[in-house]
């Protein structure tokens, strides 16, 4: 088990409390960003280098009936307070829920990792309202024909072909781009040489190596999951720009031609604020952006393997197929009865 697990929430509250007593508000990151000079590599890049986790209970949109940008500290612990109990209840036996491993059992829940502190409500920052902004046309059009074609499927546990990417251990969101947080193994290790930066994922392990030379990106008609990526330095921040996405992994709905703008920037001796724009008129009527703390935790990474032994994706389709089989011997039933 990796070292950044600690063992039991209250370890976590006391930390959170001691954590978000002494934190800035996440809006003055800015300023923080401008006050602290990152030390540099061999080759004079700012240094980036280290195991980072963007682990967060703050939701990338905004809470329905939630109008503020920032909590206070304390209205922030009891959020996350909430949110780790919630974590650690106990599924009742017998139960679809109680069949699936308990993440609190086998130290895999956010309540026992390090914690990129953040009073935001939100991970979106822009629009001011912190939810994403209105689809475009062409976007509602595309969502509905995504749910007329699962609707026609009748699910997505008919083939292996019609799960999801994670389900199928290709591709998660943790991995990106962008990279936001999931339930655990939320930690990247990022590492530098002349030219290059690379992200390694903890999730799939899944490793980014971004160039720096300027080189173009893949012609238009090369798609790939991860896209075409970029990179270059503007003062203290690394900025990563991606193209040429795939149809196959839409991101919050997006298109394949969704364009991403990340931002790295190293606002602490432990912390990297990141920082990302999407730009899809064929999704949404106008750019939205998302920042969220990435905190320094303890390594090391070690390997996910997600392929090797996946059981669950079998026993997801065997367990519809017998549903299925069930549902038709009971239309059978009811049939001879009459």
């Amino acid at each position: 088990m990796s070292q950044r697990f600690r063992a039991g929430s209250g370890f976590v509250i006391a930390a959170m409390l001691s954590g978000l007593a002494t934190m800035s508000v996440a809006g003055q990151s800015r300023a923080t960003a401008k006050a602290y000079t990152a030390p540099r590599t061999p080759d004079g890049q700012p240094d980036l280098q280290g195991i980072w986790t963007n682990n967060t209970f703050t939701p990338l949109e905004r809470p329905k009936g939630v109008t503020k940008e920032f909590y206070t500290r304390e209205e922030a612990l009891e959020v996350i307070k909430r949110a780790t109990l919630v974590e650690s209840e106990q599924t009742e036996p017998g139960t679809v829920a109680d069949v699936h491993y308990d993440f609190t059992q086998f130290g895999l829940d956010r309540s026992q990792e390090t914690m990129a502190l953040n009073l935001r409500t939100s991970l979106i920052v822009d629009p001011p309202a912190g939810r994403l902004p209105p689809l475009s046309v062409e976007g509602q059009r595309r969502a509905a024909d995504r749910a007329a074609a699962r609707k026609a499927r009748g699910g997505t546990h008919d083939a292996v072909q019609n799960e999801p990417l994670g389900a199928r251990c290709i591709l998660m969101d943790r991995n990106g781009p962008p990279m936001l947080a999931g339930a655990y193994n939320n930690g990247y290790q990022i590492m530098q040489a002349p030219g290059y930066v690379m992200i390694l994922t903890e999730m799939l392990h899944d490793a980014r190596i971004i160039p720096l030379d300027g080189r173009p990106h893949l012609p238009a008609n090369v798609r790939q999951w991860t896209g075409s990526y970029r990179g270059r330095w503007e003062g203290q921040t690394l900025v990563v720009e991606t193209t040429n996405l795939t149809d196959k992994f839409a991101f919050q709905g997006a298109s394949e031609n969704m364009r991403l703008i990340e931002r790295f920037t190293r606002t602490a001796e432990d912390t990297i604020l990141y920082r990302f724009t999407v730009e899809d008129p064929a999704t949404w009527t106008s750019p939205w952006s998302a920042e969220v703390p990435w905190k320094r935790t303890t390594g090391p990474i070690f390997e996910h393997a997600c392929h090797e032994g996946n059981y669950g994706l079998y026993n997801t389709l065997a367990g519809a197929r017998a549903e299925e089989k069930k549902a038709a011997g009971e239309a059978e039933k009811k049939e001879t009865s009459k």
